[in-house]
């Protein structure tokens, strides 16, 4: 199943997952201090899976940004961008024309141990001063939660990507 989109039609895909992501991450999300469980990601996989690595990156990264700047929960901190830019490359790595089972459940244990878990964690205890160690077991938890919810949704999600790829030809 090959992708060739346009360039104008890859930047038309890569702004309106970008805006579903961010109302998706500001609006719709359920959120603690060092909590936060939602569906953002979904525009970020789908993003993965049509356009590959870097696309999805730039999705993630930029979402993640304006919806900071946008609509803010706190102070803006370029970690969580970082981590949303990584977020993205994994997804693309995993499910770019490949979203089969093996592969999003891969993609979803690298995003969700190493950027969630680690990466937010280690952010989360900088902003707040908090110990990695004592974040460490509700991030757990949330991180369990979020592996479930990823895989059941990406999954899903893949099922309709091959409808997703003829809107190219359209």
């Amino acid at each position: 199943m090959e992708t060739k989109f346009s360039t104008t039609h890859r930047i038309i895909i890569m702004a309106l997952l970008m805006a579903i992501s961010i109302i998706l991450s500001r609006f719709l999300s359920i959120a603690a201090w060092n909590l936060k469980i939602g569906f953002a990601f979904l525009p970020i996989a789908l993003a993965g899976m049509l356009l590959g690595p870097i696309p999805a990156a730039v999705v993630a990264a930029l979402a993640d940004f304006l919806g900071a700047i946008l609509f803010p929960i706190g102070p803006f901190f370029p970690g969580f961008t970082l981590t949303a830019f990584l977020t993205g490359i994994l997804f693309g790595l995993f499910l770019h024309k490949k979203a089969d089972m093996k592969n999003i459940i891969l993609a979803s244990l690298s995003t969700q141990l190493f950027c969630s878990l680690l990466l937010n964690t280690y952010w989360i205890s900088v902003i707040s001063g908090a110990s990695f160690w004592a974040l460490l077991p509700t991030r757990i938890l949330q991180t369990c939660v979020m592996i479930v919810f990823q895989i059941i949704l990406i999954r899903i999600l893949a099922g309709y990507a091959p409808q997703l790829y003829k809107i190219q030809k359209a």
